[in-house]
């Protein structure tokens, strides 16, 4: 059946020039898009701080931000063919967007509190507090198209496919300057004052077209020639948009470990999902109109673009791997930063697994519109289209992320999303009465090769794919609803260990360095404490290293761990050293948010121990911020203790220098410890904390104590001490004028690409803010073996800068000394191999 338009609304003279006409309101959809994607991308981020980063709860409040566009397109559709002068309705849009998206940022900064008390008091109820915050902007967004193309009604298909596709490329664009521009540089209250004024920019654009055009449309002239829209389309395209939020959920678990946990990834991949929408959609749109088959042609693209999502994953090897290193290294070849040449490495992984599905799925928009739109109630056609697409899209991210991927994991539900997709298509070319049979045949062919793929592709075609399963063995695996979890043995005879990887990207492990700075996390802060700890929380679970040290420690009465997923708790039996902390009584895991953790609990402790992922990665700067450390010391008994893990060649030293100044920030009582070559350790309390060496010695010499450091290569109490690198002083000074990292300026999160080797910088700094420590009960014989200890370590450190540096002389004529003095230790014989 074709939908094609027999006449055109008398109401609607023809313009002088059409593709004028068009022009503007394309840039009008444009703006509007960029300043609807950084809103999004700034609700996401406020999300993970108001109900927790654990994915059922993100899931549901952007559920809020997609089922608001859903309502707004079928609410304003419907509305806009009631007036008489649709842009002005637009521009009012546009307003209310900038105020009240302005409104919602604000208010998602102050919710958090308000949230976990709601969820304590009302249970599932508080989840309309971020449902109204998002969703009442989203409402008003979700207007903006429908509105837009009733006031182009003359020509629904062309002009809706192309206004669409103005609206993702506007998405793109706004993707992409929230995540290397704004955040980084206004932050997130300044980047939702810049959303707002593109708002504005869109109303006041309208305002002026509308003058420029003031031909007011009415209810256009009926004329028998004109068929009813075929409401089959509708809901076709809504189970393609399922489909379609199903493949992204498939794709963020299975292209991360191509990629990296930096911001700057997630945007590159969003931004290309949305250029394969955008230019879909645009090539279509011009020649929508005359394509007599738009049932055989839609049901291609739909059944097309499932195949092709599954067969992207079926082929993926190291050929990417590859390409991904071809593509940097040519662009650094040409004078790029390190930035552009990773973000090169991002946009062939994305291109290779996301942009052709998202290609086709968007050139099937310009034909859902002509199939679905009527020429009597473009708004209301339009809006529905949109809201019932949208609601489809939700559907299938709840589904995939809560049910599919748990139960059948990701290659097995990307099967399954391509059959739907198989099937979409059969029903569309079935229903068409002028498809043709070739067209037809092509459906089922596509169909068929889809469940063959589907059969045929390994369970485990991701997990063998993972960087460490190429030199090791793989030993655990779980695709869960937060993420991929495998564990990789590595190494080899007395070396041999065990590494984490979470979503593809290896996190820690239990080699020696692992084991030692962990062990040291956890048993250090107890030791200097000056009261007698009781109960700790340890926020990151990890290996199960740093929990199971704390059941070692003698008095302590309660240990609460913090952990995210389900998985890391299971794999925890496959490392070593950790006492079996998963599954002792004396370990309390709570599967839950970090910060939801402080939030929803007013227990108190003698100590929090923090050991996150890098602050670099995505959201994880929610734990090191400044209004983390203020929420933690809330938390803290008296004389309690924050124990913040510092990793060093993470992030570049101008960003360690702003994690030390929000650290500085909160307690005023600071000291700084190396725990590792790579790792250093800040302790900060309320109350002064002094070291008595006399007490320290006497904690340490507990057997369970000193045998758990003395396997990692910390002997005495002397030894241990030997550890301190400065007090608050010191760390003055190395944070002199960074500016802090805050929940409204995430600054590390968007900060510069790592140097290549910026540990060769960044711990000489640090070092060189030595002074000894300020002891008492500590005679000069203690001085000495104190003094002996930290020579040989620093000792140490500089045959590692030499390792780093490439002077394998060096490297050996030092590491001899050490050895010479004390080659029974653990820790350096771990990296001679003995």
């Amino acid at each position: 059946m074709s939908t094609r338009i027999a006449s055109k609304p008398s109401a609607i003279p023809a313009s002088p020039s059409a593709a004028v006409t068009l022009f503007i309101p394309a840039i009008l959809l444009c703006i509007s898009g960029a300043a609807a994607l950084v809103y999004q991308v700034l609700w996401i981020k406020q999300l993970s701080l108001v109900v927790g980063v654990e994915v059922y709860a993100i899931t549901t409040g952007i559920s809020a931000f997609f089922a608001g566009l859903a309502i707004g397109g079928w609410v304003f559709g419907r509305w806009a063919d009631r007036v008489a002068q649709p842009l002005l309705l637009y521009a009012g849009l546009e307003v209310l967007v900038a105020i009240l998206a302005v409104g919602a940022t604000v208010g998602m900064s102050l919710a958090a509190i308000a949230f976990a008390w709601l969820q304590s008091h009302v249970g599932v109820f508080a989840w309309l507090l971020p449902f109204t915050l998002v969703g009442i902007p989203a409402v008003l967004m979700g207007g903006t198209l429908p509105v837009l193309v009733r006031a182009l009604a003359n020509d629904p298909g062309k002009a809706g496919g192309q206004l669409y596709a103005a609206n993702t490329l506007g998405a793109i664009v706004g993707t992409l300057l929230a995540a290397f521009v704004l955040i980084a540089s206004l932050g997130v209250r300044g980047s939702a004052l810049f959303a707002a004024m593109l708002n504005l920019l869109a109303a006041a654009g309208a305002l002026w077209f509308a003058r420029q055009h003031p031909a007011v449309v009415t209810a256009p002239i009926k004329h028998h020639a004109e068929k009813a829209p075929d409401r089959t389309a509708l809901w076709l395209y809504s189970i393609a948009g399922g489909v379609a939020l199903g493949y992204e959920v498939v794709w963020s678990q299975s292209i991360v470990q191509f990629m990296s946990t930096r911001t700057y990834a997630f945007a590159v991949v969003l931004a290309t999902y949305l250029a394969g929408l955008f230019i879909g959609s645009a090539l279509l749109a011009r020649r929508v109109e005359r394509i007599r088959d738009p049932w055989g042609v839609f049901g291609l693209l739909i059944a097309g673009a499932g195949l092709v999502a599954l067969l992207e994953i079926a082929l993926l090897g190291r050929w990417l791997v590859l390409a991904q290193s071809q593509a940097e290294t040519w662009l650094l070849s040409l004078g790029a930063s390190e930035l552009a040449g990773m973000s090169a490495r991002f946009a062939v992984a994305a291109l290779s697994i996301v942009f052709v599905p998202t290609l086709l799925l968007g050139a099937a928009f310009p034909l859902a519109l002509r199939l679905s739109v009527g020429q009597q109630r473009v708004g209301r056609d339009v809006g529905a289209v949109v809201a019932f697409n949208t609601l489809g899209g939700i559907v299938g991210v709840m589904l995939c992320g809560f049910l599919l991927i748990p139960w059948l994991g990701l290659v097995r539900t990307l099967g399954l999303l391509a059959m739907i997709a198989a099937g979409i298509g059969y029903i569309a070319v079935r229903k068409g009465h002028h498809v043709k049979k070739g067209r037809r045949q092509a459906v089922v062919a596509l169909g068929l090769v889809t469940v063959a793929v589907a059969l045929l592709t390994p369970v485990d075609k991701l997990a063998s794919l993972l960087p460490g399963a190429r030199n090791g063995t793989l030993a655990f695996y779980e695709e869960g609803r937060g993420g991929t979890v495998a564990v990789v043995a590595q190494g080899r005879g007395a070396n041999t260990f065990h590494r984490l990887y979470i979503q593809g990207v290896s996190n820690t492990g239990d080699a020696m360095p692992s084991l030692r700075y962990m062990r040291i996390q956890a048993l250090l802060p107890l030791l200097i404490h000056n009261g007698e700890p009781r109960s700790t929380l340890v926020i990151g679970f990890g290996t199960g290293i740093t929990a199971g040290a704390l059941l070692r420690y003698p008095g302590l009465q309660h240990r609460v761990v913090a952990e995210l997923l389900p998985a890391v708790v299971e794999a925890a039996p496959l490392f070593k050293g950790n006492f079996n902390a998963a599954s002792d009584p004396g370990v309390d895991v709570r599967l839950r948010d970090g910060r939801q953790e402080l939030l929803r609990s007013v227990q108190t402790y003698d100590l929090i121990t923090l050991e996150p992922p890098p602050p670099s990665a995505a959201g994880v700067v929610n734990l090191y911020s400044r209004d983390f450390y203020q929420l933690a010391a809330n938390r803290l008994q008296h004389q309690g203790i924050v124990a913040q893990w510092l990793p060093l060649p993470t992030q570049n030293i101008d960003d360690s220098r702003s994690l030390v100044r929000s650290f500085l920030d909160v307690f005023p009582y600071a000291s700084l410890w190396t725990s590792e070559f790579h790792e250093m350790l800040l302790v900060g309390s309320l109350q002064p904390m002094t070291l008595d060496a006399a007490k320290i010695g006497a904690r340490f010499q507990q057997d369970s104590v000193r045998s758990t450091l003395q396997d990692v290569g910390i002997g005495s109490t002397a030894a241990l001490l030997a550890t301190w690198v400065t007090d608050r002083a010191g760390l003055e000074r190395f944070a002199a004028g960074a500016p802090a990292v805050t929940d409204d300026q995430p600054r590390i999160e968007y900060a510069p690409w790592v140097r290549s080797q910026e540990i060769t910088r960044v711990l000489p700094a640090l070092l060189d803010l030595y002074q000894p420590p300020p002891l008492v009960n500590a005679d000069g014989a203690f001085t000495e073996r104190m003094q002996t200890h930290r020579q040989r370590l620093m000792r140490f450190y500089r045959a590692s800068l030499h390792a780093y540096d490439g002077d394998r002389d060096a490297w050996a004529r030092d590491i001899r000394e050490i050895m010479q003095g004390d080659g029974g230790n653990p820790y350096f014989r771990w990296f001679v191999g003995q």
